[in-house]
């Protein structure tokens, strides 16, 4: 029996006009003259140049002015070249300045997939049956870079979802708190993740620190001691170790005058500076029943994939770190929402092939992991993975799984574990649960539907999917029928 799937018809496509304003340099050579050029200008003309931009800027950016000038802060240094004092010069100059530094940046361009939903923390002047939802997506842009968006939309007592207004000037997060190390609770995660100072002289790396330090100051002190050890290419992951858990600590925080849906998760670190990709959020309620957001994703240099998690109550306020130990390796990290048998669980795939479940008593250290699934169907014999974080249900734990078959095809499947012991199968679909249609089967990536987290609401599983990497929309699925028939398949 193929259980029945109903598509709804609502479409999240790209829109190129969502744009952010980065900050953007050229080289020093260039800089200087773009700036020498702006000094010349009478000062009537600085103005005359500097009003028709903010006139048609101030309509797509809130606070523009103040974005030119913190890009132009960020080249300020560059004045002293020229003998200029910059604090000598008038908002105007400054500001126009700064305007030659800043460039929009279509976050959205090319794609708008791989989303996850969760229920809202605001779940004020809902209806009975209706729940207030965000869905995050994945944005991508010029060059193929990934970052975080959000939409907020309310399902009604059938499901249907109706998406709350869009907000259209978009924005970074107002602040960035790079994180401060402290050595001595340094040295203590260190030796939760590998005892390094077995193999590698702790003088010639954080004795050379002081009591506190910057990742900038630890990339200097790496550095100095790869030139002085030669070491085996195994040992080198102890170099990545110490550098992966200092690169990636990060806080963001967005204006509380924005709307969700204008908040911008845009790479920050240099190991994400190629994309923030396939962003897994749960709700996560804690032994004490504190409800926090957490999200794994995947962060993408260019070159080397990591594993990264953020964390948030409210979705103002984000805390971004690395996943660490041996198993923190490859994509599809997901975690359940709530502990198991007193220890957090995580999906995972270590060998890019099948899935795998780890326990750890900390949620940023995961080490060791369990083969939980292979491929075993046809539609899945070139890999299976998770589809976000399992969903607890009364028959026991709901994971939805992609299978890629034939032609490349990435299908949705379903399976279900046991609640008190999730590494036991209680029954597993034996037909995708999800296809891409006619209309899907169309985009960046043909013949791909995908999906990063569902929920349940009124008695079903609502599903938002990717439609080849191009578009999303979601599908619901009557939830006792979908546990019914995998109960049956084992």
């Amino acid at each position: 029996m193929q259980v029945a799937v109903n598509r709804k018809n609502i479409k999240f496509i790209p829109d190129s006009s969502r744009v952010i304003a980065r900050f953007l340099y050229t080289g020093d050579e260039r800089a200087l003259n773009t700036i020498r050029s702006v000094l010349k200008m009478p000062e009537h003309s600085t103005s005359q140049a500097l009003n028709p931009i903010l006139r048609d800027f101030s309509l797509r950016h809130r606070n523009i002015s103040k974005i030119f000038e913190k890009h132009f802060n960020k080249i300020s240094h560059l004045l002293k070249q020229l003998d200029v004092d910059p604090d000598l010069l008038d908002i105007s100059t400054k500001s126009l300045i700064g305007s030659y530094f800043t460039m929009e940046y279509s976050i959205e361009s090319a794609a708008f997939f791989n989303p996850s939903v969760v229920e809202h923390p605001d779940q004020s002047e809902t209806g009975p049956g209706e729940k207030r939802v965000i869905i995050s997506f994945r944005a991508t842009g010029e060059g193929h870079i990934s970052s975080i968006v959000f939409r907020t939309g309310v399902l009604d007592k059938n499901n249907n979802l109706s998406i709350e207004p869009v907000g259209k000037m978009l924005e970074e997060a107002k602040h960035i708190r790079r994180h401060l190390y402290n050595k001595a609770s340094f040295k203590k995660k260190l030796k939760e993740m590998e005892d390094i100072h077995a193999i590698i002289p702790s003088g010639l790396i954080l004795d050379k620190l002081n009591d506190t330090f910057t990742y900038g100051e630890l990339r200097d002190c790496i550095r100095e001691a790869k030139k002085s050890l030669h070491l085996a290419a195994d040992k080198q992951v102890l170099f990545n170790q110490i550098m992966w858990l200092a690169s990636s600590h990060y806080e963001l925080e967005f204006s509380l005058d924005t709307n969700i849906s204008e908040r911008v998760i845009f790479p920050v670190s240099a190991n994400e500076k190629n994309g923030i990709e396939d962003a897994r959020f749960v709700r996560f309620v804690d032994d004490d029943g504190q409800i926090n957001y957490y999200a794994t994703y995947t962060a993408y240099d260019g070159t080397t994939i990591l594993p990264k998690m953020l964390d948030t109550k409210d979705f103002y306020h984000f805390r971004i770190l690395p996943l660490h130990g041996e198993i923190a390796q490859n994509k599809g990290m997901a975690l359940f929402p709530r502990k198991v048998n007193g220890k957090y669980a995580m999906l995972c795939r270590l060998d890019g092939f099948s899935n795998y479940i780890a326990f750890s008593d900390n949620i940023s250290i995961w080490r060791e992991a369990k083969l939980l699934q292979q491929p075993k169907f046809p539609w899945e014999f070139i890999q299976i993975g998770n589809c976000g974080s399992p969903i607890e249900t009364p028959e026991g734990w709901l994971v939805l799984t992609h299978g890629v078959g034939p032609m490349r095809e990435y299908v949705l499947g379903a399976s279900l574990f046991d609640l008190q012991n999730p590494e036991k199968e209680i029954g597993r679909l034996k037909s995708p649960l999800l296809m891409p249609n006619t209309e899907e089967r169309e985009g960046y990536v043909p013949n791909v539907v995908y999906s990063c987290g569902s929920i349940i609401n009124n008695d079903e599983l609502i599903i938002p999917y990717a439609m080849s990497d191009y578009a999303s929309t979601y599908a619901t699925v009557d939830l006792r029928e979908l546990l019914n028939e995998l109960k049956k398949s084992k």
